[in-house]
């Protein structure tokens, strides 16, 4: 029964939930024995909520027994991106500077799947303040992806796309600044979305550039993704990015979608987002997608975004600069780590700059050192001023593009993963990896990655859909129909053709 559980998706365990064929019991207890049994190869999780879970999951049996009406994802368990503080729980950002801080509040999102009853079973590990495409930028150790564990699950949410594909979770939060859902959704073999900027409340996110930062869901199918996102999305007065008014139907997108009839849709092939720099497997399952797009009846064009070609140096000039001024909050004083001088005098600015010197790592001192010049006096207008104009510039392509398609569509990642190591010794090609993800989080419109097959190194391959901002149902619509058509090409989930994992069991009987 366990292994059956972990591998159902969470509508299904939903629907076996509500059908009292097992219980939230059983469904958050067999994800746990996954996690012992296989995290310590993954390295998924940072912090195992094993307790809480298991109490969660057992007031949800209790309420479902008496008769009480319960969110269809109520008792279905479900990891939370290091990132979004929970109260009670350990909250790091994959940084030693926050860690072992117990936040005394739940982020807005969290508030939600507590109220809705999903066992939240643990925090996941992540890039260090969300900046990274790797995980390897982690203050606690690299996360390793299942279909091969010499290689990164992406990032910066690598520990979500890992939790998710290595069947420890069913469900899972990611949040997504310049592609971290999308990304590592695409190199395991999993479903990220990220939703329109403001969709989904930031209130409880430790930021890292407030103008891109987006939380979203990781999961193993469209339905599923759609279900969480309806979850947690919607208006919150605590955020005042946050956009008022009713959300769109994204279930009921994915429903009609999984139907299979795109008749009259056109979709958007961005032909900056292609060509040179994208593995040939990577081009070539995208290519046979758009052929299933095209014979479920919609029309596939051509679309030029010509400003997309600067977008990666306008981010890493935006990112850095909120990035820096977010960050000065880790002072040393009010919470987190707190490092003395060894020598002089124990002054505000010394302590500053031993607690940050040590709580750090390389990626973020980086990072921060580019944003502090960027935003300086004298180069503000030279750098910030004109990637914030490059960044309207991005905004018009795409509003020209969905005037000629309803849906946009490329690559989600240019390569499949790359090896641990391969490329932290030269952060601009690590950059690269986001170049087809990033143009989304400087427009805020929403993005979805979906499995869409194997490269020729037998590693997964993402197709990533774009929609206009506050148009996610047509993105789910677009995602939920390529899904079932791969579905039926390939006779069954990717995942399934993932090598198995060694378990602990395993290694001691080694």
């Amino acid at each position: 029964m366990t292994q059956d559980l972990t591998r159902l998706s969470a509508s299904e365990l939903a629907d076996g939930l509500a059908a009292r064929e097992f219980t939230s019991v059983d469904a958050t207890q067999a994800h746990l024995d996954r996690i012992a049994a296989v995290d310590g190869a993954v390295n998924a999780f940072l912090h195992v909520n094993a307790d809480e879970a298991l109490a969660t999951a057992r007031s949800v049996d209790e309420r479902r027994a008496a008769g009480e009406s319960l969110h269809r994802l109520a008792g279905v368990p479900i990891a939370v991106k290091d990132v979004v503080v929970t109260k009670g729980m350990p909250t790091t950002a994959g940084s030693k500077i926050l860690e072992g801080w117990i936040p005394p509040y739940d982020a807005t999102l969290v508030e939600k799947i507590r109220a809705a009853g999903l066992p939240i079973l643990g925090k996941t590990n992540m890039d260090e303040f969300a900046m990274g495409s790797s995980t390897e930028h982690s203050a606690f150790g690299n996360t390793r992806n299942p279909w091969d564990l010499d290689r990164i699950p992406g990032g910066s949410g690598g520990g979500s796309a890992a939790a998710v594909a290595a069947f420890e979770a069913p469900l899972a939060i990611g949040t997504d600044t310049g592609g971290s859902i999308r990304q590592p959704g695409a190199v395991t073999g999993t479903v990220g979305v990220k939703p329109t900027y403001g969709g989904v409340s930031r209130y409880g996110l430790i930021a890292m550039a407030s103008s891109l930062d987006q939380a979203g869901p990781v999961t193993r199918t469209v339905l599923d993704s759609a279900l969480l996102h309806e979850l947690i999305g919607g208006y919150d007065p605590r955020d005042s990015t946050s956009i008022p008014g009713r959300a769109p139907a994204l279930v009921d997108a994915a429903v009609q979608g999984a139907g299979g009839d795109l008749t009259g849709l056109r979709v958007g092939v961005v032909k900056e987002l292609s060509g040179e720099g994208y593995q040939e497997g990577v081009s070539a399952r995208f290519a046979q997608s758009l052929d299933l797009l095209r014979g479920l009846g919609a029309e596939v064009v051509e679309v030029s975004c010509p400003h997309f070609e600067y977008a990666l140096g306008a981010y890493y000039l935006i990112m850095p600069s909120e990035a820096s001024s977010n960050l000065a909050k880790f002072d040393g004083m009010r919470f987190g780590l707190r490092v003395e001088p060894e020598e002089g005098p124990v002054t505000a600015e010394r302590v500053m700059a031993a607690t940050r010197g040590a709580g750090f790592g390389d990626e973020v001192k980086r990072r921060v050192i580019l944003g502090t010049y960027a935003l300086s006096a004298g180069y503000y207008d030279a750098y910030y001023g004109s990637a914030q104009k490059v960044r309207t510039l991005i905004q018009r392509d795409f509003a020209a593009a969905f005037e000629q398609a309803d849906v946009l569509v490329s690559p989600t990642a240019p390569t499949t993963a790359f090896r641990f190591g391969e490329k932290l010794d030269d952060p601009l090609a690590m950059y690269l990896n986001d170049v087809a993800t990033i143009p989304a989080n400087l427009a805020g419109v929403p993005g979805m990655s979906v499995p869409s097959g194997l490269s020729d190194d037998g590693l997964p391959v993402g197709f990533q859909i774009l929609a206009p901002a506050k148009a996610d149902d047509r993105m789910y619509r677009v995602g939920a129909a390529l899904e079932s058509a791969l579905l039926s090409t390939w006779g069954g989930p990717l995942l399934d053709r993932a090598p198995a994992l060694p378990t602990a069991t395993t290694e001691l009987e080694g």
